[in-house]
C-alpha cells in the first residue's frame, strides 16, 4: 500500500527535496523512522502509507529517546541541506504554499538562524507586523547575530517542520513525515513538538533527556526557538498570530536578561 502527495503547481525540486530529507533522517542510527519513499518526481512523493494508532506514554519516550539518536547523527553545519540535495533552497510551510527555506553551511547558529531564518520569514510577514512586534522581531535578530543565543553545540540533523501534524504514530512507534530537513540546534525540534501540543509531550522529553541532558534554561528558550514558524504562521495564515509572535519575541529576549 502507499500514499502520494500531488501538487502540480509544486516549486521545481519540492518533491526531492522532501525525499532527501526523508532519506538523510532516516539513516541516523537508532533514530526516528521516517515513512519510506517509494518514487518521486517533480509533481509527486509516492510514500509508503502508514498504519495509525493512539498515542501512548510509552512509544512517547521511546521516540524522544529516537529523536535524540537523530539529532546526535549530526550535519555539516548550522543551515547544512539533506547531502542528496544540491540546491540552496529547501521548503518550509504546507503543501499548497510552501515558502523558500535557504541553506547555508554556518559555524554559528546564532548567524544563520538571524541571517537565514529570521531576517528572511519577517520580510515576508513584515506588512502583517504591528510596529512594537516589528521592532522586537528585530531586536532578537540582532542578538542572535551577535552570538548571544550561541553556546557549544554542534550542528545537529534536524526534522525542521517537528510540529505534532508531521509526528505519525503507528503499531511500531512514531514515524515521521514532511521534513524541512537541515542542520540546525536540537532545541528547535523540541521547541516545534510544543507549539501547537504533542500527545504526551512530558514524556516524549523525559525520553530525549534519558539520551541527552538538555542544557539548563531550555524552557526558557522555547519562544527563541518558536518565532520562526510563528513569523511563517503570520505571512501564511495572517495577523491572528502577530500576537503569539510578539510574546515569542519578547521572551527570547528575557533570557538574555534573567
Amino acid at each position: 500500500m502507499h500514499f502520494v502527495k500531488a501538487h502540480s503547481d509544486a516549486p521545481a525540486g519540492f518533491f526531492a527535496c522532501e525525499a532527501a530529507g526523508l532519506h538523510w533522517l532516516s539513516r541516523a542510527e537508532g533514530g526516528v523512522p521516517c515513512a519510506r519513499v517509494l518514487a518521486v518526481d517533480e509533481r509527486s512523493l509516492t510514500l509508503e502509507r502508514l498504519i495509525s494508532a493512539g498515542p501512548d506514554a510509552s512509544a512517547a519516550h521511546a521516540f524522544g529517546a529516537r529523536l535524540a539518536h537523530t539529532h546526535a547523527a549530526g550535519a555539516d553545519g548550522f543551515g547544512a541541506a539533506p547531502p542528496d540535495w544540491t540546491g540552496t533552497t529547501g521548503f518550509f510551510g504546507p503543501l499548497q504554499h510552501p515558502l523558500p527555506m535557504s541553506y547555508c553551511r554556518e559555524t554559528s547558529w546564532g548567524r544563520f538562524y538571524a541571517e537565514h531564518r529570521l531576517s528572511p520569514m519577517a520580510e515576508v510577514a513584515g506588512p502583517r507586523l504591528d510596529t512594537e512586534t516589528a521592532r522586537t522581531v528585530a531586536q532578537v535578530v540582532a542578538r542572535c547575530r551577535a552570538g548571544d543565543f550561541d553556546d557549544d553545540d554542534v550542528a545537529c540533523r534536524l526534522h525542521g517542520d517537528l510540529w505534532a501534524g508531521n509526528v505519525m504514530w503507528t503499531p511500531d512507534g512514531v514515524v515521521l513525515i514532511d521534513p524541512a530537513a537541515h542542520g540546525g540546534h536540537r532545541e528547535t525540534d523540541l521547541a516545534m513538538l510544543a507549539l501547537f501540543g504533542c500527545p504526551h509531550l512530558e514524556a516524549v522529553l523525559t525520553g530525549y533527556q534519558s539520551v541527552f541532558r538538555l542544557r539548563a534554561g531550555w524552557r526558557d528558550r522555547t519562544g527563541l526557538h518558536q518565532l520562526y514558524p510563528l513569523l511563517a504562521h503570520v505571512a501564511l495564515f495572517g495577523a491572528s498570530y502577530v500576537g503569539a509572535t510578539r510574546s515569542a519575541a519578547r521572551s527570547a529576549l528575557a533570557t538574555l536578561s534573567s
